[in-house]
Formats: C-alpha cells, sequence, structure tokens
C-alpha cells in the first residue's frame, strides 16, 4: 500500500479535544487505557489460536513490554497479541468509537465469551494517549500474515491520519506515544512503574520494562538491557478460596489497605448469575482516623476483568458500611464512556445489595460464634453501623439485630434479643432512655420505677441514637419505648392496688399541683403527681410525640434551631422535700429549686446559672 492521507470518520477535532480535555479526569489514566488494549490483542490471539495455533508463529508467550526514549521523548507500549492488519489500522483506529473489542466479543459464543478476558467496549480508550502526547504512531502486524504486510499509522489527532505498509518481522503493536512539551513526568520509569503497579497490577500477562541502574556520571537512572516484570501478574480474588491460605488473605488486605495490622474478618466470593462478580472484602480491625466522615471513599476498591478503575465505588456500598476494605471484580459493570463512573443500572444494584449482604453475613457470623471479636468490632464500628437502620430499610431487621446497647443489667454488649429474652412477665415493651453520658443516663430519676421492679432498661448515650430510634419503632413485635416520654404505663408489671394508690396520691396532689404550674409559669408545660419516682422529688419529662431534651441538645450543638417547646415537671408527692413545700414561705424559691434540680439530673442547662446560684444562697442563708 502507498502512503494515504484519509481523514477520520467523525468530528474528530470536537472529539478528541473533548477525550484530551474532558473525558478523563487525570492524566495517567491513559496508560491504563493502552495497557488494557494490549491485553486486549494477547487475548484476541488466545482465542483465535485455538482453532489455528499456527497464529502464535514463534513466539507462544504473550506479554506487553513498555519503554521509553527520553532522547526522543517517545513512550511505546508493545504488545505481541493478535496485531492489525492495514484495513483493521484503518476501519477500528481511523473511526472514533468503533470497538475492535465489542465486535469481536460478539463474534464469541458460548463458553469462549464467558472466558474472554477483554476490557476495552468504547472504542475510546486508544485516544485517550492525545492526552499526553502530540503525535501518535501505531506499527503492527497482524497475527498469519507475511512479514512485508505490516502497517503503519500516524496521527497528530486534528483531523487526518496517515496510514502505509511497511515491513515487519514481529507480529502484534507497537503505540508510539511522541509526548508533549511539559509531559516530562512520563518519561520517568518510576512514576510509570507506579501507574502500571495501580491500574494494571493484577492483569493476566507479565507487564515489563527494562530494568534501571544508578549511573554515577550522569547522576541519573539509566536503562539496562534487562527486562523485568512490573506487575504481580496473577490477582488473589480470582483464585479458588481451598488455594488461598490465612496468611495470604491477611498479606492482600495490608496491602489494599495500608494497615499493619490484621482484619478482624473477611468473605471471598464469586457471585454467578445475571450479574458476574467476585467480592473479597474484609472489616477492619481498628476504627481509621476519618470514620465519621461521612463523605469519605476509598475502601473498596473496584475492577472490571482484573483492571482497576477507581477506589471510591460508593455506588457498590452503602455509607454506613464505609469502613469496609476490599476489591470487586465485575465481568460486565456497565461503566461511562472514560470508564472512571459507574453508570446507574440493574447490575449496579446487584452488586451493591448483594455486597451488602454478605457484609452483614460476615457480621452475623461474628457476632454469634466469636463474641468477644464482634464485641470489639462494635466498640470500633458500632456507632456507624447505627445509621444503616434508618438509610438501609431492607436491611432494617438485620440490621436491628446486630446492635448492641449498655443497659441497667450491663454496660455493653446487650442485643435486643438478650433484652428480650430477660424481659418481665407480661412487659409488652422494650425500654430505654437517651442521655448524653452513660454516667447521666445511669443515674437518671426516670429510671427509680424501673429499678424498683427489676425491669431491664436500655441506656443510649450515642449521638446517632435519636436519630436511628426515629427510624427503628420495634423489635420482634415490642414496641421500643422511652421512659422519658408521657406518663409511664407499666401494664401488667403494675398490679390496681398500685393503680389505685397512684389514683390517690394524684388526686390529692392537685392544690400543690396548681400552685406549682403558678409559680413555674413559662418554665414548664404541666406539672403533674410522677408514676416513675421512687427516691428523687423530680424529674423532667416530654409528652408522647415531642421531641427529647437531648435531642434538643443535640441539633443546638449542630448549629441548628430546635423547636420551642417546655417540659413537664414529674413530682413525687411523697418526697419530704415535696411534703416541705406545702406551709413553707420560701415556696417560689423552693419550686424554681426543685425544677432546676430536675433539670440537671436530666443533663440539661440552665438557662441563668447565676440566678440559680442566688437562689441556693438564699436558702442556705435563711435561719434554720
Amino acid at each position: 500500500m502507498d502512503k494515504q492521507t484519509l481523514s477520520f470518520q467523525a468530528e474528530v477535532k470536537q472529539i478528541l479535544h473533548l477525550v484530551t480535555h474532558s473525558l478523563y479526569s487525570n492524566k495517567e489514566i491513559f496508560l491504563r487505557e493502552l495497557v488494557s488494549n494490549a491485553s486486549d490483542a494477547c487475548d484476541k490471539l488466545r482465542f483465535e489460536a485455538l482453532d489455528r495455533p499456527e497464529l502464535y508463529e514463534d513466539a507462544p508467550n504473550l506479554e506487553v513490554r513498555v519503554f521509553l526514549d527520553a532522547a526522543a521523548r517517545t513512550l511505546t507500549i508493545r504488545d505481541n497479541g493478535i496485531g492489525l492488519s492495514a484495513d483493521e489500522a484503518v476501519q477500528h483506529l481511523g473511526t472514533i468509537a468503533k470497538s475492535g473489542t465489542r465486535e469481536f466479543m460478539a463474534r464469541l459464543e458460548g463458553e469462549q465469551k464467558k472466558d474472554a478476558n477483554l476490557i476495552g467496549q468504547f472504542g475510546v480508550g486508544f485516544y485517550s494517549g492525545f492526552i499526553v502526547a502530540d503525535r501518535i504512531t501505531v506499527e503492527s502486524r497482524r497475527a498469519g500474515l507475511p512479514p512485508g504486510q505490516g502497517v503503519r499509522w500516524s496521527s497528530e489527532g486534528s483531523g487526518e491520519f496517515e496510514v502505509e505498509t511497511i515491513e515487519r518481522a514481529a507480529r502484534g503493536t507497537d503505540v508510539i506515544l511522541h509526548l508533549r512539551e511539559g509531559e516530562d513526568d512520563f518519561l520517568s520509569a518510576w512514576r510509570l512503574k507506579s501507574i502500571i503497579s495501580k491500574y494494571s497490577d493484577h492483569i493476566s500477562l507479565p507487564i515489563l520494562m527494562r530494568r534501571t541502574k544508578w549511573d554515577e556520571e550522569k547522576k541519573a537512572q539509566v536503562d539496562t538491557d534487562e527486562w523485568e516484570t512490573v506487575n504481580k501478574a496473577a490477582a488473589l480474588w480470582t483464585r479458588s478460596k481451598n488455594e488461598i491460605t490465612a496468611e495470604e488473605y491477611e498479606a492482600f488486605y495490608k496491602q489494599i489497605s495500608y494497615d499493619s495490622a490484621a482484619p478482624l474478618a473477611y468473605t471471598h466470593n464469586r457471585v454467578e448469575g445475571r450479574s458476574e462478580y467476585t467480592q473479597l472484602l474484609y472489616v477492619p480491625a481498628k476504627a481509621p482516623f476519618d470514620l465519621w466522615n461521612r463523605d469519605k471513599r476509598g475502601g473498596v476498591k473496584l475492577y472490571v476483568k482484573r483492571v482497576f478503575i477507581m477506589d471510591d465505588a460508593e455506588a457498590l456500598m452503602p455509607v454506613y458500611l464505609r469502613f469496609v476494605k476490599g476489591v470487586i471484580d465485575s465481568a460486565d459493570l456497565p461503566l461511562n464512556v472514560s470508564r472512571e463512573l459507574l453508570q446507574e443500572s440493574r447490575d449496579v444494584k446487584a452488586i451493591r445489595e448483594g455486597s451488602t449482604k454478605r457484609v452483614l453475613s460476615m457480621l452475623e457470623d461474628v457476632a454469634e460464634n466469636q463474641k468477644d471479636k464482634y464485641a470489639e468490632f462494635w466498640r470500633q464500628f458500632g456507632t456507624v453501623l447505627k445509621e444503616g437502620v434508618g438509610e438501609d430499610f431492607a436491611n432494617q431487621e438485620r440490621l436491628a439485630k446486630l446492635l448492641r446497647f449498655a443497659s441497667t443489667h450491663a454496660d455493653e454488649g446487650v442485643s435486643l434479643a438478650d433484652y428480650v429474652s430477660r424481659m418481665k412477665e407480661g412487659q409488652e415493651a422494650i425500654y430505654f432512655i437517651t442521655a448524653d453520658t452513660l454516667a447521666t443516663a445511669k443515674n437518671s430519676p426516670q429510671l427509680e420505677i424501673f429499678r424498683k421492679k427489676g425491669i431491664e432498661v436500655l441506656l443510649l448515650v450515642d449521638r446517632v441514637d435519636e436519630w436511628m430510634l426515629s427510624h427503628l419503632y420495634e423489635f420482634e413485635g415490642r414496641a421500643l419505648t422511652s421512659v422519658a416520654k408521657g406518663a409511664v404505663e407499666l401494664g401488667k408489671l403494675q398490679d390496681e392496688e398500685e393503680k389505685r394508690a397512684a389514683e390517690t396520691t394524684a388526686e390529692a396532689f392537685k392544690p400543690m399541683r396548681e400552685r406549682l404550674k403558678t409559680a413555674l409559669e413559662g418554665r414548664v408545660k404541666d406539672v403533674r403527681a410522677s408514676t416513675r419516682l421512687v427516691e428523687s422529688p423530680a424529674c423532667i419529662v416530654v409528652d408522647e410525640g415531642e421531641m427529647s431534651p437531648h435531642l434538643a441538645r443535640l441539633l443546638e450543638q449542630a448549629g441548628q434551631q430546635a423547636p420551642a417547646t417546655l417540659p413537664v415537671l414529674e413530682v413525687n408527692p411523697e418526697h419530704a422535700l415535696v411534703k416541705q413545700l406545702q406551709d413553707d414561705a420560701r415556696f417560689d424559691d423552693l419550686a424554681h429549686l426543685l425544677f432546676e434540680q430536675a433539670l440537671l439530673a436530666e443533663g440539661g442547662k440552665l438557662e441563668d446559672p447565676a440566678a440559680y446560684v442566688r437562689r441556693v444562697n438564699r436558702l442556705l442563708a435563711a435561719p434554720a
């Protein structure tokens, strides 16, 4: 073929400008794309050689070589794969977005197609070379053609390309990038090796580069004639679980997570069906420093046919499992044209749901069979897992079983199932209290009647608990009920005599109730005789459906305006201090002191601490 100059079959200037400036988020992606294309070419040869073994010629070992010439400012990616004929060079390299890989896959059938490790699908990866090159030259010979039928394709990406026949002895393809000024970074062998390690480490073919050594005279690293493999050429997750030792799983975890400690647990599965993918997922032993940053990703690395795509695949793992590390390798995951972003699809949703279920199953197994290990997991990640109760309705029931709390029976490790198993005969609700600290919750006056009757109460002190409880209403048919809201209804746990005594006390308390309401007007919504207090004179509660004081404080700390509500003051008419109020001339001071002490006991904050101090001082200075 004589040398020809032809036009691209598209509005190439605009498309190449898009590829070069907009399609890829960082420049180094070009090397991933070109190495992937080289890998595809080798796979194509492997499949065609099943019927025509002579295509291997005298080079049966398939490989990819990357080498650079700093003086000529060229970077070459060479493969000994299927190669291109002159017609294929025009057809595939001269038509933007015409993917030879996609066309080849369409011709494969049955098991061959399932086993084909082909990466490209859009036909634009080759043109990513123009991100760093002002000219690309391709020299190739298709397997099976004589040496005199090689082809050279060349273009500056400006709308035209040149193609001519050349003598070429080697089967396969050289992609030669003539680097732009200012792209010296990609003339560094160390830099190229790091990019290959990041994106193409697990491609099944060896990727070779010349070994370098230090030249004392030039004061620089120089190439030698020796070639070294710069990728691992193996992916642990593609091997059978029976072939992998615990030490290998641990070493791989440390490699991908940069964690020096062994993982707490891991799960390795291959999923087949409509979506085919492999997952190797780990739970770390310790929480990272940025665990509370919900915008931080980086736990799960996404691969497509062993080629690294991204390490912030948030579409494949819910936010509340952001502590999970590992890899997901899909055979057919739909990406956008730059292979950097996931496209929303049923496949993506299926992988996300499947991966979430695998992690929850792993945690359930640890919780059931390794209780000490799960207790440590909960101390590290429990608060984050609680976020899932409100974010993942489909798995809410499973997550509820994984929750652990402190209670009046134990300082930690109480599951809802444990609580239900210890419920009193006739008890219908699961009782809880929220507070800022465990000490505040333990010593709350609102627990007194429950402690007296031996009824267990969950002590919730994490900031996320109030939000979580707005989504979790019951467990196994038992309602979750706050002991600090509404009147205490113990149902069958309270006998008729106790109910009659409470009614009698409330009736006798009415005159005092009215005096307290008048004295505390503007500070309380209501005053009533308490059925929950045993030892304390008073406590603060809110009505059912209203925001708890604890949640209101959390909102204010977050800079949000909490709705203005007044609490209810519950008073213990049998307490000595309350009985003394009736005939005391200092009634107003004592009434306010009663309210303020109840507010402090609940963990609240006084609006006017100085007034409280003056009131206490007046009472202390009064004659006995």
